[in-house]
């Protein structure tokens, strides 16, 4: 793919390239999750749940930032391989809360292990200098 043509101070050449780089990680992270058959609304919610050691799909919901029924179709899936439960939280019965599986914790250990050895192979193209500064770089602009 070209580049597009280049404006004066290089903005939207660099908009363009966070662009290319936010797609190439997608599609390597999509591929990293292929052993488990994990989509990647899967793998970030299997990691809130273990994080939060259970979480409501509200919450669930919020912290992916997708609608609260797409929270539940990915619940759904996680729950039907066995790596989540269901139960109604104890303190409102009518919220259920998601709690991971022994085999859910163990697939979110193998998949961040994965994604740590593939971004380590992506990231190694830059010097340990370059990556600081990019890690910075990248902090000052986030949300």
């Amino acid at each position: 793919m070209a580049d597009p043509p280049r404006t004066d101070d290089g903005t939207a050449l660099l908009g363009d390239l966070v662009m290319r780089l936010a797609r190439t990680l997608r599609r390597r992270f999509s591929a990293v999750l292929e052993p488990w058959e994990l989509s990647p609304h899967q793998a970030r919610a299997l990691r809130v749940v273990c994080a939060r050691d259970g979480v409501r799909l509200s919450e669930l919901a919020e912290a992916l930032r997708i609608a609260p029924r797409s929270a539940t179709e990915v619940a759904d899936g996680l729950q039907d391989r066995g790596l989540v439960v269901r139960a109604a939280d104890p303190a409102d019965r009518r919220a259920v809360v998601l709690t991971p599986t022994d085999d859910g914790r163990r697939v979110q250990r193998e998949v961040d292990a994965a994604r740590a050895a593939d971004a380590e192979e992506l990231f190694a193209r830059l010097s340990p200098g370059d990556r600081t500064e990019l890690a910075r770089i990248l902090r000052s602009l986030a949300d």
